[in-house]
């Protein structure tokens, strides 16, 4: 798919196609310049989360000259949330720990950004694809062409529409993980993972070796020391995958049968399922598993407090801090509970693995270790 290097972007931004402001003389605050960024409308959750490394780390790199803002775009009715009504949205803090984000930038709510700016940007770039397409030859470029779609904008700020279209520019690297540790979720969500843990899995941070420290820059933990409560986790990515990824995708049965081994190698009972499953599809599991299944049902306050984002971000904690974990094949929610365990220290060989579909010998994730 065709996309746009996030160095391209940081030329584009500070081109001539772009007007800076004249700089303060030394010693006054550089007046702010606001971001606002957007995302397709049809991309799911933790691509989002990922479109915000992106996005950070190219504010951080235009920081180094200006006092650049990040805005944060609100979460609205995505793919897989169906219990929000239409129309309602949730701020970051929802779902994140914002002072967190602000140690490594600069960001403010869109809330907070229309109430002290109005709702008014200065310019707007669409990033979109290449009419013509590649022709076979693809290549990191851009240039400034007319909109391919008609977009009506009465926004003073810039704005980045369709973000996702901007490629990492060290993906994997320090920036990477930096931003990627800065995103710590929200004290209610963690509360909530942690209270389920102690109830249903025996499992707290100080006894399986998952504590953290309050800031993130201060944590470099003993690589590869943490434990995992007693019990391993699976996500198992069902819905969609079923059809477009169905060679990779095992049935229940090939789900049980894996999930049964990994319990007696790992001289466990239970196993912590996360899954976009319909109940009776849980139920099935349920009964095909030799130990103990469970999995995470939110009350009516947590579905009040944060709908579907909530529920992920709780799954997502609780299976992080298992024992082992065994995710679905290029499941950007798979990917974001092994980073999860790759910041909590825990080692490779029980973090980067997933479940397989018609080849029982399948080819394991690719391990993205962190760097500090």
């Amino acid at each position: 798919m065709p996309k746009i290097h996030l160095l391209l972007f940081l030329l584009l931004l500070t081109s001539g196609i772009w007007s800076a402001e004249e700089s303060c003389s030394r010693g006054e605050e550089r007046p702010k310049r606001y971001l606002l960024y957007d995302v397709n409308p049809g991309e799911g959750f933790n691509l989002r989360r990922d479109v915000y490394i992106r996005i950070v780390n190219l504010v951080r790199r235009l920081s180094q000259s200006d006092n650049w803002v990040l805005v944060l775009p609100p979460w609205g009715n995505l793919y897989h949330w169906r219990s929000m009504a239409r129309g309602t949205f949730f701020p970051w803090r929802t779902f994140f720990d914002v002072h967190s984000l602000r140690r490594w930038i600069n960001v403010v709510e869109f809330e907070d950004f229309v109430k002290a700016n109005g709702p008014t940007i200065q310019q707007a770039y669409i990033l979109q694809h290449y009419a013509e397409g590649w022709q076979g030859n693809w290549e990191e470029k851009y240039d400034e062409r007319p909109c391919i779609n008609q977009h009506a904008f009465k926004f003073s700020s810039t704005y980045l529409g369709r973000a996702e279209t901007i490629l990492h520019d060290e993906y994997g690297g320090t920036w990477y993980w930096a931003a990627r540790r800065s995103m710590r979720f929200s004290d209610t969500l963690r509360q909530e993972a942690a209270q389920f843990r102690q109830r249903f899995l025996n499992s707290d941070d100080a006894k399986d070796g998952t504590e953290m420290t309050e800031d993130w820059r201060d944590m470099k933990p003993a690589r590869r020391a943490g434990r995992g409560g007693p019990y391993i986790s699976v996500h198992l990515r069902r819905m969609d995958f079923i059809n477009a990824r169905r060679e990779e995708v095992p049935s229940l049965k090939k789900a049980a049968k894996q999930i049964n081994q990994i319990l007696k190698k790992h001289n466990v009972t239970t196993v912590f399922v996360a899954s976009d499953a319909p109940l009776n599809e849980l139920e099935e599991l349920r009964g095909l598993v030799s130990g103990s299944v469970v999995w995470y049902e939110p009350s009516n306050e947590v579905l009040e407090v944060g709908g579907d984002g909530a529920v992920a971000i709780i799954d997502q904690i609780i299976a992080a801090h298992a024992r082992y974990f065994s995710g679905t094949y290029e499941s950007t929610f798979s990917f974001r509970i092994q980073e999860e365990r790759e910041i909590l220290g825990f080692p490779e060989e029980t973090t980067f693995n997933r479940l397989c579909g018609k080849n029982p010998k399948c080819e394991q994730p690719a391990k993205w270790r962190i760097v500090y």
